[in-house]
């Protein structure tokens, strides 16, 4: 049997380093991803060990759910916690000012909605996530309404992006979000250069739920990264 590749411990180790943030009775928010897959793994893991106990998860997408029954975590509502003490996502691109794109999973605006409300919300990202500028390497998502979509791709040309509507992969159509909206992915040539100033002009759009930009959310960035053939965990 082989070993697991350096990468994939990476992101495991770096998901153990979030994981083990969480305390006992708090309400965690589990994020989307692989990344943040382990976290959720880890957290089931302390709990069946004895290490947590009463713990309540909130979820940010349906695969999010799936893992943490699966791994034993129980379920709660925002419509049934008065607070959020914790949660734990990925992201696809974090610049030096902790700034970030997110929604490669098509779930940015349920993670927008509970990572926002954390106490602390903590970012478990690869060494390739991190960028000197916003919208680099990665299109920035936008879910949107689907009878908006024309009218809202023409705003988005309106502001210098140029959008695309996401396909899904061995799905016929394009990508259809937990909350039954469309994905359009939006590039920028020169990348974003003022991503709190973009978020609001796009979410002011009529027809747009949410953007992929989450700018002053992120408290704590914890980045895997290959040191020398060996997994390692910093913290930005």
């Amino acid at each position: 049997m082989s070993a697991p590749d350096p990468v994939t411990v990476m992101k495991q180790q770096v998901g153990k380093a979030a994981a083990d943030r969480v305390k006992s009775g708090a309400i965690v928010g589990l994020g989307t991803g692989s990344t943040t897959a382990y976290a959720i793994q880890y957290i089931g893991e302390r709990l069946a060990s004895g290490d947590l106990e009463d713990i309540k998860g909130i979820p940010t997408s349906f695969q999010a759910t799936v893992l943490a029954k699966q791994y034993g975590i129980p379920l709660t509502t925002l419509d049934e916690i008065d607070r959020m003490d914790v949660a734990i996502d990925g992201a696809d691109e974090v610049d030096p000012n902790k700034q970030m794109i997110k929604g490669g999973g098509a779930a940015h605006t349920r993670e927008k909605i509970v990572d926002s409300l954390a106490e602390e919300f903590i970012v478990v990202v690869d060494g390739s996530k991190l960028v000197k500028k916003l919208g680099t390497t990665f299109l920035l998502p936008v879910e949107v309404i689907p009878m908006a979509m024309t009218p809202v791709m023409r705003a988005i040309e309106a502001l210098g992006g140029q959008p695309t509507l996401r396909m899904g992969v061995k799905k016929a159509g394009p990508v259809v979000t937990d909350e039954g909206n469309l994905v359009i992915d939006v590039k920028f040539d020169a990348g974003i250069d003022d991503p709190a100033s973009l978020e609001p002009k796009l979410n002011n759009i009529p027809g747009v739920l949410e953007n992929g930009l989450f700018v002053n959310v992120a408290d704590t960035v914890l980045i895997g990264e290959i040191v020398d053939g060996e997994p390692s965990v910093r913290e930005m």
